[in-house]
């Protein structure tokens, strides 16, 4: 490969609420990139949903279209996006109905008790590596067979977002095994293979499954019909690509065990590459980028989500509420915010959790809104942590990464909050910078150098009694309030 114009690869990312491309030279710099906006819909209380053809499809034309005067040069494409995720297609590929979206999505919930009653919830956790929770697969499977059984009936393939993309590009079904593993319980998580009692439960009749890679092994080429539509050479690898968070935690260089990203996203997700199997019921374990190792995996289901929500609602922009926010004094004044805005995922697992202000006086302001709100999130990410070392698993190095973390008063919470140090990369480009890296692997380049740390963020002692008081607030808010947001998701769905 060289960087003058010609041996680029390309990295392609598909988000909740945007999707991003990049063009890399062989040195790790970023030539060209592009980024698009799209809806997540939410058609109904704890529905959220994605539109393959008119979300993912229609971000890869418009997002190569932007990159077109380079993409002569690529000689190699690699492909993320969010998950887990539920596409049902027929045989060829077309979707049947929108994509079920993650965890954010807690639509199956009774599903989720019917599968853990069948399968025996010591066998799932053993099996798959993990409880039954709103992240999983299994249980969407089953909603739509009972919920949607005409959509069932022509149902003969499963993708997540990554998967759909790169058989559109290539004609093939597969799919990773990290993204995989994180679809509970379909995949075997010691024997690294699809786990057939889950298959039978979940899954009967004629859903076939697809052939499993790691990421970074060869899809597939890109298809003449569909170079010359999008401006790729035809012929060219695709190599089968993965979850966006472990995509992005590969752009940081996630490789040796105790290593976890934090990713500041529109949910929060981490991810620790740990030597040996993690066992916990409020986090996941899954599968490693490659071979050799497994995954501590945890996710809030909202952060930059509630950040957004905020500025729409105000109608003030980022730097006006950062600006608002870093005025006001550590802890909010006595504001504590619960951001279960989309119920939680890790580590309570509670998909009727809502979100909740404690300590709301006439005296605060929308900048106090708004730093309660960054405050919520870091005292998730504390919870987080602290479940990862109960479970004898306990980070060493903080990589944070993402939208949320190129600003400065953010993650300086985030580590205020913790007591722990974070190092910032060089470029925050995001997944779509991993998958570059992993499509350059894949034709031998050294990547190893490639984005290297610029700053260490250390946390500042003088507000740690602060925040440790306020983080018992958060926890003590939670445990106290607990059937009485239950009782509100029940009237909600009424």
């Amino acid at each position: 490969m060289t960087s003058a114009g010609t041996g680029l690869v390309c990295g392609l990312d598909i988000g909740t609420s945007s999707s991003k491309a990049v063009l890399v030279s062989e040195d790790g710099t970023v030539v060209a990139s592009a980024t698009v906006e799209h809806r997540t819909e939410n058609p109904r209380p704890g529905f959220f949903e994605h539109g393959p053809e008119g979300v993912w499809w229609a971000d890869v034309r418009s997002l190569l279209a932007s990159l077109r005067p380079g993409l002569g040069g690529v000689r190699a494409l690699c492909v993320s996006g969010i998950g887990p995720v539920l596409l049902l297609t027929d045989a060829d590929g077309r979707p049947l109905r929108p994509a079920i979206l993650y965890g954010i999505d807690t639509r199956a919930e009774a599903e989720i008790g019917t599968l853990t009653e069948l399968l025996g919830a010591d066998r799932v956790a053993e099996a798959a590596g993990n409880p039954l929770t709103s992240q999983a697969i299994g249980p969407k499977l089953l909603w739509v067979r009972r919920h949607e059984p005409d959509v069932w009936s022509r149902a003969r393939r499963w993708f997540q977002a990554s998967s759909w993309v790169v058989h559109r590009l290539t004609g093939e079904y597969v799919m990773d095994r990290y993204s995989a593993s994180a679809a509970d319980p379909m995949y075997a998580l010691d024997a690294h293979d699809w786990w057939d009692d889950a298959w039978r439960e979940c899954a009967p009749g004629s859903l076939s499954r697809p052939r499993l890679l790691w990421p970074g092994e060869r899809a597939g080429t890109v298809r003449a019909d569909v170079a010359g539509e999008l401006g790729l050479p035809a012929g060219i690898p695709v190599l089968a690509g993965t979850i966006d968070a472990m995509a992005e935690a590969y752009s940081v260089g996630l490789r040796e065990p105790g290593d976890l990203m934090l990713m500041y996203g529109s949910t929060m997700f981490f991810i620790q590459h740990t030597a040996g199997r993690v066992r916990h019921p409020g986090l996941w374990t899954n599968a490693a980028r490659v071979a050799d190792g497994y995954s501590c995996a945890a996710g809030m289901a909202t952060s930059g989500l509630v950040t957004n929500w905020l500025r729409e609602l105000t109608g003030a922009d980022y730097p006006a509420l950062t600006a608002e926010a870093a005025e006001v004094p550590p802890g909010s004044e006595g504001l504590v915010l619960l951001p279960y805005f989309a119920g939680e995922r890790t580590p309570i697992a509670d998909p009727a959790a809502s979100g909740v202000w404690i300590g709301l006086t006439l005296r605060h302001t929308r900048g106090h809104l708004y730093r309660s709100a960054l405050e919520g999130v870091a005292y998730g990410v504390r919870h987080n942590l602290a479940a990862m070392t109960e479970a004898g698993a306990p980070p060493r190095r903080l990589l944070a990464v993402g939208g949320g973390a190129t600003g400065a008063l953010w993650p300086q919470i985030v580590s205020d909050v913790t007591g722990r140090p974070q190092d910032i990369p060089t470029l925050s480009v995001g997944a779509c910078y991993g998958d570059a890296r992993i499509a350059a692997d894949a034709l031998g380049v050294d990547t190893a150098a490639w984005n290297p740390v610029r700053l260490r963020l250390e946390p500042r002692p003088e507000h740690r009694e602060r925040y440790d008081r306020l983080y018992q607030v958060y926890r003590n808010g939670y445990q106290a309030l607990r059937s009485d947001l239950h009782d509100l998701a029940r009237l909600r769905a009424l």
